[in-house]
């Protein structure tokens, strides 16, 4: 596995090492000794399958506790992955990092405790799979406005269209009046 810094260190894009044959491929998607010697030094307590369709954008979702660092793979199709940084102490405080996931570059996205996350569906369908470091608690669960101006990520949503967002997502508060980290 190759570990790759982003534009935000604490966040790592993941390419594992793909074993091609006639049959189709093999790849080690997990492995918790090299997890930690890549630096993600986390035990992971759940697994998580998301389903949407093209033009879905699910997020910017995090829990203020019980916080859960996040890793990220797609097993079907192509989303725009999304990290937020929102500990208030860091240097790249407000700032985000956005990679291309897909079943076809089966590349994964390491999102540390202390970011926001969301995605944003490019093709037809995609599944998402994603370990937790923590257990989900909806009382501890919060939402960042995904188009927050304050931000300003570009989620590659073609011209014109609009993003199918959840009840929740809707209500999402901007980023200067959001329960961050310190």
């Amino acid at each position: 596995m190759e570990f790759i810094p982003t534009k935000i260190t604490d966040v790592l894009l993941i390419k594992s090492r793909v074993l091609n044959d006639a049959r189709g491929f093999f790849m080690e998607s997990f492995q918790s000794k090299k997890m930690k010697a890549g630096g993600i030094p986390y035990e992971f307590v759940q697994d998580n399958h998301s389903h949407s369709k093209k033009g879905t954008l699910r997020g910017l979702h995090y829990q203020i506790f019980d916080t859960q660092g996040k890793l990220i793979r797609v097993v079907s199709g192509k989303i725009y992955d999304v990290a937020v940084d929102i500990r208030k102490s860091s240097p790249s405080f407000g700032k985000w990092v956005g990679e291309i996931l897909s079943a076809e570059n089966k590349h994964q996205l390491w999102v540390p405790p202390g970011f926001a996350h969301g995605f944003y569906v490019l093709s037809d369908f995609a599944d998402v799979l994603y370990k937790a470091t923590d257990f989900y608690n909806p009382q501890a669960e919060r939402s960042i406005l995904w188009n927050d101006e304050s931000i300003g990520i570009d989620w590659q949503v073609p011209t014109g269209e609009k993003p199918f967002l959840s009840a929740k997502d809707l209500e999402g508060k901007k980023l200067q009046e959001a329960e961050v980290f310190e």
